[in-house]
């Protein structure tokens, strides 16, 4: 989840960012200490543009300020999967572990529907696609996620397949507390940010494109505010015998594969298989490139090789490489 060098549009967000507390999103909203409690709101799980092309790693609000006994509705904005992840009952977390798409805890829902202050709480994966190629049949694979929060309290959570970067905060004051801001306020705010967001992706696209070149692949982009889910460039030419190098090294920790032929199945998913150093058709696959990684394809047969990331081919993730003599 590292990166040498953000956008400028995404430094500017981060810093408009950490400026939008709860106070300040509702500061002007007298409207919201009228609301009747208790309440239900709703925060935005991501968000995306360009044919899922950019994807936003942000909970939008990242911080909420609700009362004792509301409840918080998370509701998928996006193709990209994302998580709700509390843990110990919302303890902020030093370091994360990375997503095991395949690991019952991180994929399905756990714990009970109400904040208890000690359970782990996951809601599965969130998202508007209706299934995900490389999940398991027991994962929990919806479009919102509702928990009830009865006491006071601040609670952290994060996404789990984009770590630190996407985390969040329930700010639980004492029932009948009067709210900082109302869910208007919130959206309005959320929209904003979500338009930013897809500025800076655009951005960051571009710069993924002058690092790319017909022997360099850039696998996907991040700077930990907006992601792009492309292999760039996409199509490339190259001579029998010739390599083609599928680079991580722009991403913070966004999980992807290079897999060309037919996936494997089951657990085994997301392991590496065939022979990268004498490719001439068939299945072969990188396995899940870690941020600053790479995978070199040496290409030995003429033809026209298609190729997906396992995780992200449903949103149009998808590449090729044509091999002439």
């Amino acid at each position: 989840m590292r990166i040498k060098k953000l956008s400028t549009s995404g430094r500017v967000l981060i810093a408009v960012l950490a400026l939008l507390t709860p106070v300040a999103l509702g500061a002007a909203a007298s409207s919201a200490n009228a609301i009747p409690s208790p309440v239900t709101w709703t925060v935005l799980v991501g968000n995306q543009a360009g044919g899922s092309a950019i994807q936003g790693e942000r909970f939008l609000p990242g911080d909420i300020t609700i009362d004792a006994g509301d409840s918080v509705t998370w509701k998928a904005n996006s193709t990209e999967p994302h998580t709700v992840t509390f843990f110990g009952g919302g303890v902020p977390q030093d370091t994360l572990t990375e997503f095991n798409p395949v690991d019952p805890q991180q994929n399905a829902v756990q714990g009970p529907d109400a904040m208890d202050g000690a359970s782990y709480f996951n809601s599965g994966v969130l998202t508007t696609l209706p299934s995900i190629n490389a999940l398991p049949p027991t994962a929990t694979i919806a479009t919102s996620y509702t928990l009830s929060f009865p006491d006071a309290g601040n609670f952290t959570y994060y996404c789990l397949v984009h770590g630190k970067m996407m985390r969040g905060v329930v700010h639980v004051q004492e029932a009948g507390a009067p709210y900082p801001a109302s869910q208007d306020d919130v959206d309005a705010d959320a929209a904003w940010l979500a338009g930013a967001i897809v500025t800076d992706g655009r951005a960051l696209r571009a710069q993924a494109k002058a690092a790319a070149t017909n022997h360099r692949v850039i696998t996907g982009a991040d700077d930990g505010v907006a992601m792009v889910m492309r292999f760039v460039n996409g199509k490339v030419v190259v001579h029998k015998g010739q390599k083609v190098t599928f680079v991580n090294n722009m991403s913070m920790g966004a999980p992807h594969t290079v897999t060309f032929g037919i996936p494997h199945a089951g657990p085994g998913i997301l392991d590496a298989y065939g022979s990268p150093a004498n490719y001439k058709g068939g299945d072969l696959s990188s396995s899940i490139i870690p941020p600053h990684g790479k995978f070199t394809v040496t290409f030995n047969k003429v033809g026209t090789y298609s190729y997906i990331c396992l995780l992200h081919s449903q949103l149009g993730m998808v590449g090729k490489v044509v091999v002439t003599k």
